[in-house]
């Protein structure tokens, strides 16, 4: 057998740089970072024809470029056919009465997190409905404490239904609080509730000195009054008008539950109150005089006008002066005619 030797062709120069260029430029790229935008030949993807959200689309016939989903469909993982779970009714649309998530420590312990980031502000750390935006100077109704005999009877339905869709003048928290973070606020409202609602027999069967409870407890009310007329020695306020009632009736957002031309809202309309003989929900009927007005502000559920429930809170934030003001204002909408 005969081998016939191959002569190798040496390479020349030129060959040898064009080499030497390409393998440095391709070891060079490898494991590099660049905070350069990448070499991109094919351009469809970052110029392509889009729209922005409320844009128009000639392509549509009713010219909307935001397209609403199909009529009878409902998108995956969005069927929430469990009312009790996320919406707090069930089947016939009544409040479910048990929270139907299983309470835990890491669940209460979730609700006070978002209790405290989203809550607090309004119904304050226990509950007792005096957060830090509940001073008066900010125009938020105040919020309702959840140690009142009205909020612990609400249902775990109720509690969800009001932070998910909302109630009167408080916002839905939907958007910040997922179903099962809702579950947890009420699960901790509840928590709150028992602890700050103890009844006397059940804490006798621990080691509590009931009498020293009870004096603390009035040496900080008497504390709270001193401060509350400390504030109104400090800023003198004797100013009472119709006009100021009427500019504290705007800043109290007194309009969200009472209309001032008849209408009926969650509370009754103010047009023509003043004088008038009001039916009470105990049946009886009282004439809406200024002690009337002052009760109605004061201790809202004192006297509450039949047809309507107690959801009205008390206005004890605002200076006698701001009060009689307030009265001073319907008294102006009395019907005279």
């Amino acid at each position: 057998m005969k081998f016939e030797s191959i002569a190798m062709t040496p390479l020349n120069s030129t060959t040898l740089v064009v080499l030497l260029i390409a393998s440095a430029t391709l070891l060079s790229c490898r494991g590099q970072l660049s905070d350069k935008p990448p070499v991109q030949p094919q351009q469809n993807m970052f110029f392509q024809e889009r729209f922005n959200a409320q844009q128009e689309n000639p392509f549509f016939e009713d010219g909307m470029a935001m397209r609403a989903p199909v009529e009878g469909t409902v998108a995956r993982g969005n069927l929430q056919a469990d009312t009790e779970f996320y919406r707090g009714v069930d089947e016939n649309g009544n409040f479910i009465d048990e929270n139907p998530v299983t309470v835990t420590r890491e669940l209460l312990e979730r609700g006070r997190d978002r209790y405290d980031i989203y809550c607090s502000v309004c119904h304050g750390g226990t509950g007792d409905g005096q957060g830090i935006i509940m001073t008066g100077q900010y125009g938020y109704v105040p919020a309702p404490t959840f140690h009142q005999e009205r909020t612990r009877d609400m249902t775990e339905g109720e509690l969800y239904s009001a932070i998910a869709d909302g109630i009167r003048t408080m916002p839905s928290y939907s958007h910040q609080l997922k179903p099962e973070d809702r579950w947890a606020v009420v699960a901790y409202i509840r928590a709150l509730q028992e602890s700050q609602f103890v009844p006397e027999d059940v804490m006798r069967e621990y080691d509590v000195d009931l009498a020293l409870l009870v004096e603390e407890y009035e040496r900080e009310q008497e504390r709270l009054a001193a401060l509350e007329e400390a504030r109104e020695a400090a800023a003198p306020d004797d100013d009472i008008s119709a006009e100021r009632g009427e500019e504290l009736f705007t800043s109290q957002t007194c309009q969200a539950c009472h209309s001032i031309d008849g209408t009926d809202m969650v509370g009754p309309s103010l047009l023509g109150v003043y004088g008038s003989e009001r039916e009470l929900d105990d049946g009886s009927t009282v004439t809406a005089d200024e002690d009337y007005l002052y009760e109605s502000l004061t201790e809202p559920g004192a006297s509450v006008t039949a047809g309507y429930q107690n959801v009205m809170q008390p206005y004890t934030h605002l200076s006698e002066a701001e009060l009689q003001s307030l009265i001073e204002f319907i008294k102006t909408l009395a019907d005279n005619d």
